[in-house]
């Protein structure tokens, strides 16, 4: 059986997530912002800016994290309500975030200084929002529903997202992170690169079934 492992009242999760919820979606309307300015002032193609910021893993898995944390704040029942709130999908989607804030830390962080709202919005999206998502996953997540079967299907998520980011590199030539580059690093090296993220993932996955379990 599930239980609520936090003696919050309904109101005060309700609450704590729509600030939550706000600081995400947030991160990600400063981040689009900023994309489509830049686009705008050099001329470029904004449709090829929405292109490019949702290629990012960063954009997708914290408009994921920020729609779990937006149908936790509401009371009005929808399917996507449902579907968001099931354990095994907002555990799925923790285990995404937990990598997006490591991987950054430990690969991208020192390759970039971003200054302004650049900082800001880099902020939130690869430090504060991993970490509170985390947090409301503890507290707030039923647990005991997960079993290892549910990291088989968690790990479709980045395997569909590498094979996206190859398919569009190869047709545009452009690819979001530097440790998949493929022009520069050529495939080999590349499906090396991504093979050890998504070992990280499973270990990550792993810990996360194993606390839910514990907890």
């Amino acid at each position: 059986m599930t239980s609520r492992p936090t003696t919050f009242s309904a109101a005060t999760v309700r609450t704590l997530c729509s600030w939550l919820a706000i600081l995400g979606w947030s991160g990600l309307a400063i981040q689009l912002d900023l994309i489509l300015m830049a686009r705008w002032t050099s001329g470029a193609s904004l449709l090829g800016g929405l292109v490019n910021y949702f290629g990012f893993f960063t954009i997708l898995t914290n408009t994921l994290a920020a729609a779990v944390l937006t149908c936790q704040a509401t009371r009005r029942d929808s399917a996507g309500r449902r579907f968001f709130l099931q354990p095994k999908v907002s555990s799925g989607i923790c285990v995404s975030m937990i990598v997006v804030g490591v991987a950054y830390s430990l690969l991208l962080r020192n390759l970039w200084q971003p200054e302004g709202l650049q900082w800001l919005a880099n902020e939130l999206l690869h430090d504060v929002m991993p970490v509170l998502y985390a947090l409301y996953w503890w507290w707030c997540v039923p647990k005991g529903a997960l079993r290892i079967r549910h990291i088989g299907l968690w790990v479709l998520y980045p395997l569909v997202y590498f094979g996206y980011i190859l398919l569009r590199g190869h047709l545009l030539g452009v690819y979001p992170y530097p440790f998949v580059d493929v022009d520069k690093l050529g495939y080999a090296l590349t499906i090396m690169n991504a093979s050890g993220i998504l070992a990280g993932f499973i270990v990550v996955a792993v810990l996360v079934v194993g606390l839910d379990r514990w907890k």
